[in-house]
């Protein structure tokens, strides 16, 4: 792993130890924050920074009270688990482990004082209007960077930073409580507006075979993070998900949520899968770090399993309409389902769209758009294609074949469920039977298919 380096120059600095952690902290001007700039994102900070009023309100700050600037915020807390103090209030940081060092808290104010640095450098609202969170913040400053090395000596204001590095780095085993000590330390400095269970859960660590399961199409808009850039895939909608193939695994250390919960309370999902992989029997955590590893191999081949579900989640969601009226049924006379239709320039029913609906995961164009509710008990019910043998999860059958075979004959039974709940997606997605009912179907058409094979 490449360890970076950079040198922070203090005008007025103190440092404080107790326990494992040494505090430097004080007030540097804005130029000698460069080449915190350069070398560190905000990968260790649990939540991204995006643009708002907020980050405005800062750079307002600094263009009208840049003398008092330092008072009215907190600045910038940076961790680094090894240093050297140098002459003249001067400390070079070195980061090997962007996952839990760098920019811990401040990252709003990071993102505001750089953008206010590339307004000086260029004089050009229109590069800072593009400026909508660190991602583009950091385009801009690294296609900038020249014109910002320019104008170096005229970045005087001061900003406050604090800075978290080891009480003693000639001892291994403060090092080692260091490091496994910022992770906590980060969360509760970022406590002002909670940060959500998954944020936490991904600075642990327990999302990265989950990662590196799905495919990148869909891993790249998922927000791991709060505010982070792209993720419009709420990280809990997989994590829900998850627990179709876990809930195979015999003996878990955690009991499986409620099938119906998958759809009513994600929040529950997200938490079991958290109090799932912080067991012993699971993960194992770092002897020099916060971070957790599966080891866990079953529940490893569960979350491969899972890299299929978004694409068959989808997949279901696109056909099932098309399944539903070949069995039968009318299903875009369904009040609560709407259709795609460009040429409806009015419609006081809202039952048609002008603009084309997509699938949830991985944007495929369709004509319906409905509550996935409607699905959710046969999504549920593809753990009946999965088994559980040789202490890993995997999939009984091809499950695309099988919809690809089985989902007219599923619908032309599963229409029941949806009368009786009258289509309503609370009703049916909220109710426990709704999902048996599904299992059932989806047991029946594979035992037709695995006697006709026979």
């Amino acid at each position: 792993m490449t360890t970076k380096k950079l040198i922070i120059k203090f005008e007025d600095a103190a440092e404080q130890v107790h326990g494992s952690v040494r505090r430097i902290v004080g007030f540097v001007q804005a130029k000698s924050l460069l080449g915190l700039f350069d070398a560190v994102d905000l990968e260790a900070n649990p939540r991204s920074a995006k643009w708002g009023q907020v980050t405005e309100a800062i750079v307002e700050s600094i263009n009208r009270d840049a003398d008092i600037f330092p008072f009215k915020t907190k600045g910038v807390l940076v961790g680094s688990s090894d240093y050297q103090a140098l002459e003249r209030k001067r400390y070079e940081l070195r980061f090997s482990d962007p996952a839990t060092e760098g920019i811990l808290d401040g990252g709003h104010n990071m993102l505001a004082i750089g953008s206010h640095i590339i307004f000086t450098a260029l004089g050009d609202e229109k590069v800072t209007r593009k400026i909508k969170n660190w991602e583009t913040f950091k385009d801009s400053w690294r296609a900038n960077r020249e014109a910002i090395e320019a104008i170096r000596e005229e970045l005087s204001f001061l900003v406050p930073i604090e800075i978290l590095v080891p009480a003693d780095l000639d001892d291994d085993a403060i090092v080692s409580d260091f490091r496994s000590e910022l992770l906590e330390i980060c969360a509760a400095r970022n406590n002002n507006a909670e940060l959500t269970l998954e944020t936490k859960a991904n600075q642990k660590g327990f999302y990265e075979a989950i990662k590196a399961a799905l495919p990148d199409s869909v891993a790249k808009r998922i927000e791991w993070k709060s505010n982070m850039a792209g993720g419009d895939i709420k990280v809990r909608d997989i994590i829900a998900l998850s627990w179709i193939p876990l809930s195979l695994i015999p003996d878990l250390p955690v009991k499986a949520p409620a099938p119906q919960n998958l759809y009513r309370n994600k929040g529950e999902c997200a938490k079991l899968f958290d109090d799932l992989m912080s067991h012993e029997t699971i993960s194992e955590r770092g002897t020099d770090g916060p971070t957790y590893t599966l080891k866990s191999e079953a529940v490893r081949s569960a979350i491969q399993v899972l890299g299929d579900l978004p694409a068959l989640y989808d997949k279901i969601y696109a056909e099932f309409p098309d399944a539903y009226n070949k069995a039968g049924g009318h299903f875009g006379r369904i009040g609560i389902v709407r259709m795609y239709d460009p040429s409806k320039r009015t419609d006081k029913n809202r039952k048609y769209m002008r603009t084309q609906p997509s699938t949830h995961f991985t944007e495929q164009d369709v004509e319906y758009s409905y509550p996935d509710a409607l699905i959710m008990p046969l999504v549920w019910a593809l753990r009946v294609l999965m088994e559980f043998k040789d202490g890993k999860v995997r999939w009984r059958v091809n499950p695309t074949a099988f919809l690809d075979r089985h989902l007219i004959e599923i619908a032309r039974n599963y229409k029941l469920v949806l009368e009786m709940s009258r289509f309503d997606p609370n009703k049916l997605g909220k109710n426990e039977a709704s999902y048996g009912y599904a299992v059932t179907q989806f047991e029946t058409a594979l035992l037709k298919q695995e006697k006709a094979a026979a």
